[in-house]
């Protein structure tokens, strides 16, 4: 058996492993051709010889078969393992998890925040335990009073029930107790060298003078700490003064803050920093995993000298990467500036990313965690568009909600010489055409209808289901009846509602308004209600406003 005889051999070997013993000549040569690109030249002298060889071995028996694989080393490819569903198993214990979602209540949530909610809900959900929603607000000048409310309902919609529920803002008292027993561990300090003084010499691997004080010296320090002007001290947590990351080099605790917090007013002055409170409520509220983003790899480190410090297990850090939303709005300081100039209508504007707003849309909670799951707790960054979100979501909502025509820009047309049988024509239409037992939905032609503005075109249309009609300068004559006819014709189809539509307003994803008329069984929808408009796209029924249908766009 020469090379090319035994090249060709083999691919029918593998060909018919593949195929319960019989190779196919034809799958055998282009096996050929795609693999061993250097043989092409010799396609001529291939294509007989294949055929050959398969005869050969489709003659030998499958015992045969196998020992000739084995003589020329021949072995089928296994098939990948089909790779698995849904969020990757957790490190560490993956049973009656603790894991939290700790979000700043500076706004509603939006789809960023999903991407730490959703997972943390899925995986306590999957593997049992507690859920626990701690808002974090310990920086004043970051809340916003109404989203201590807001964010509960946020996480409401997504399906996520917290077991739970924590204010940082309750916990100062817990927190004092902490830097007092890291005081007295020598593991913090009070220092009360100037900002920029302390930066030089930590840039430079220095330790500050402060750091030397005695535990005496320091709680002295601490039980002054209320009294103090801003900036006039700080507690720090000891670290490696020497650690190749300055950020991580003795980490502030505790600073001054002057700003009255909403919810405690003016009773502290002395507030803890987030990788302190955070480190501090991890342990005590038991959490066995922390998903956070990558950007957070560094808090993660500083975390663990005080949990070092306090002889604490650490739990799981799992960082995942960041989310990219080019087209999407999500900056909660950037939203806010626009409801207050008017720019946006409120937290719900349909231009926005938050959670609210895609909601009034009609885009499902179901939409927003299969897309975070999907995504997952990979450290890769991960990006995202509406283009994505429409498509998870059409999947979801395309076989639950009815059909109904909405005519945008309407304007009647008088169609001359209908005949007398086609005038007071009921038309019946399906609900959804996979689901009859839906029912139907009526639309009665007469002569009178009204049609899109951009479709009084010169040319023959056909009213769907309806009549053909041929429009010249704006009027409208009947041309024919079936639908073999418009076809013949090439006739567009489009749109109409008789003269008893419904006035309907639908707010655009650009938060611009397209008027227009939808037809009369849309009197029988509810505000939450999500419909498809033929041709035009789905959207959620918002308002029913003195005999006006207010509907928000959803998507094509």
């Amino acid at each position: 058996m020469d090379e090319l005889e035994e090249i060709v051999f083999k691919h029918a070997l593998l060909n018919a492993a593949k195929h319960k013993g019989s190779a196919n000549p034809g799958a055998v040569m282009g096996s050929i051709m795609s693999s061993e690109p250097e043989l092409r030249p010799r396609a001529k002298e291939i294509g007989p010889l294949s055929g050959k060889i398969v005869a050969q071995v489709n003659a030998l028996s499958p015992e045969e078969q196998k020992a000739k694989m084995e003589e020329l080393g021949v072995a089928v490819e296994e098939k990948k393992q089909k790779k698995e569903e849904g969020l990757p198993k957790l490190p560490g214990k993956n049973k009656d998890v603790v894991m939290r979602f700790a979000p700043n209540p500076s706004g509603p949530l939006h789809i960023g925040h999903a991407r730490a909610a959703v997972p943390n809900g899925e995986y306590v959900k999957k593997c049992g335990g507690k859920f626990i929603l701690r808002i974090e607000d310990t920086d004043p000048k970051r809340i916003y009073e109404p989203a201590y409310e807001l964010i509960q309902e946020d996480l409401k919609w997504l399906g996520i029930e917290p077991d739970e529920v924590y204010y940082q803002s309750d916990r100062f008292e817990i927190y004092y107790q902490y830097a007092e027993e890291l005081i007295n561990r020598g593991a913090a300090y009070m220092c009360t060298c100037d900002g920029g003084e302390f930066k030089r010499l930590k840039d430079s691997c220095q330790p500050c003078p402060c750091r030397d004080n005695t535990v005496e010296e320091n709680m002295e320090l601490w039980k002054r700490f209320p009294e103090m002007e801003a900036g006039e001290a700080v507690l720090r947590i000891k670290t490696d003064i020497n650690h190749k990351n300055p950020a991580i080099r003795d980490w502030v605790a505790m600073r001054i803050v002057e700003e009255e917090h909403p919810r405690m007013g003016t009773k502290y002055r002395v507030y803890p920093m987030m990788n302190f409170s955070v480190s501090v409520d991890d342990h005590l509220l038991g959490m066995t995993h922390v998903l956070r983003g990558k950007d957070h790899l560094a808090n993660s480190e500083k975390q663990k000298y005080l949990y070092q410090h306090m002889d604490w297990e650490v739990p799981e850090f799992i960082h995942y990467g960041r989310l990219k939303m080019e087209d999407i709005a999500l900056s909660t300081s950037k939203a806010m500036a626009g409801i207050e100039d008017g720019t946006y209508s409120g937290w719900d504007d349909p231009r926005l990313g938050t959670l609210r707003a895609i909601a009034r849309r009609g885009i499902q909670p179901e939409t927003i965690t299969q897309l975070m799951v999907e995504i997952g707790i990979k450290m890769s960054d991960s990006a995202i568009s509406w283009k994505k979100i429409y498509g998870l979501n059409r999947n979801i909502i395309e076989q639950k909600v009815n059909r109904y025509f909405f005519v945008p820009n309407p304007v009647k047309i008088d169609i001359a010489d209908v005949p007398n049988e086609d005038l007071g024509l009921a038309i019946e239409r399906p609900l959804h055409p996979d689901f009859e037992e839906r029912g139907n939905r009526t639309l009665v032609f007469d002569k009178e209808v009204y049609i899109p503005a951009a479709d009084l075109t010169d040319g023959i249309s056909r009213l769907m289901d309806a009549v053909n009609v041929e429009i010249k300068e704006g009027n409208a004559e009947f041309h024919s009846k079936s639908f073999e006819d418009a076809r013949d014709a090439k006739a567009r189809i489009i749109q109409w509602v008789p003269t008893d539509a419904i006035k309907a307003k639908v707010v655009m994803d650009d938060a611009s308004v397209t008027e227009g008329l939808c037809e009369i069984d849309c009197n029988e929808l509810k505000v939450g209600d999500i419909v498809q408009f033929e041709r035009f796209g789905f959207a959620r029924l918002d308002e029913i406003k003195d005999d006006e249908l207010i509907f928000y766009y959803a998507h094509k």
